[in-house]
């Protein structure tokens, strides 16, 4: 960034733009102006700007928050359903039944509770997780998802096994809770990467949308941040917004009162 020392009374500050900034200091001058800044064909092509090359579009930072807002939205439906329809699952569970000591009625039919209950589970809760897994797959790239879909999987599918061969344990308590346990876990993660992409958000409107460029004979002209170049002089007035990331060339420091 640049203070003004372009004899302003004003004390606006003048901001340099790029790594090509740290060439025009060696060769400024306390009282030519901008002698080395400017026109003098020193300074290099364009370079980004950290944090500012997708500027002229705040919609974008609404799209994302939206995004993430429907992803926790799903999995706090999704977690609340799956964990009302586990119930049946958990209390005609055997293993839950022997160590805790209770006891729940039978009726005909009622050995189908939990395989039942846990392929709508496994449905509704857990295919999600095998929809995100297909695209970690497919840029051979595993990740949580793809681990997610594994454990899932695998337990659904050795427990539907068991009711053809009954002489095995199955897992169907293990899997609905295994499913409930992820989907809290991704609300949990979708509600906090909400609020810190809100607060993105509200960083990224306070940014200019333009500044004021300093041409090669000394006059101003705004434009919008993004056609703003590495080697730019940039004008900043008292109390306006930085527009880009740069270094302060010229300025005048506020005396302080005592």
């Amino acid at each position: 960034m640049v203070d003004d020392s372009h004899g302003k009374a004003d004390g606006a500050d003048h901001t340099h733009h790029g790594e090509a900034a740290d060439s025009g200091r060696g060769d400024h001058e306390s009282g030519d102006g901008h002698s080395g800044h400017g026109g003098d064909g020193e300074h290099e092509g364009h370079g980004d700007h950290d944090g500012h090359e997708d500027h002229d579009g705040h919609d974008d930072h609404d799209d994302h928050g939206g995004m993430h807002e429907g992803h926790e939205q799903m999995f706090r439906r999704r977690f609340f359903v799956s964990t009302a329809l586990s119930i049946p699952v958990l209390l005609y569970s055997e293993a839950l039944q022997d160590w805790f000591g209770f006891s729940v009625p039978t009726f005909p039919g009622s050995e189908w509770i939990n395989p039942v209950f846990a392929v709508v589970v496994f449905a509704y809760g857990g295919v999600p997780f095998l929809q995100m897994a297909v695209p970690e797959l497919k840029d051979r790239s595993p990740g949580m998802m793809t681990l997610i879909s594994m454990a899932i999987t695998v337990a659904f599918v050795y427990s539907l096994a068991t009711v053809v061969f009954p002489e095995q344990s199955a897992f169907f308590w293990e899997l609905v809770t295994l499913i409930d346990i992820m989907l809290l876990g991704h609300w949990i993660e979708m509600r906090s990467v909400r609020r810190a992409s809100s607060a993105v958000d509200e960083l990224a409107k306070l940014m200019p949308d333009t500044a004021e460029r300093i041409r090669d004979d000394g006059e101003t002209e705004e434009v919008p941040v993004s056609d703003l170049a590495e080697g730019d002089l940039v004008l900043v007035r008292p109390g306006a917004s930085v527009p880009a990331d740069g270094t302060v060339e010229e300025g005048i420091r506020p005396s302080r009162s005592r």
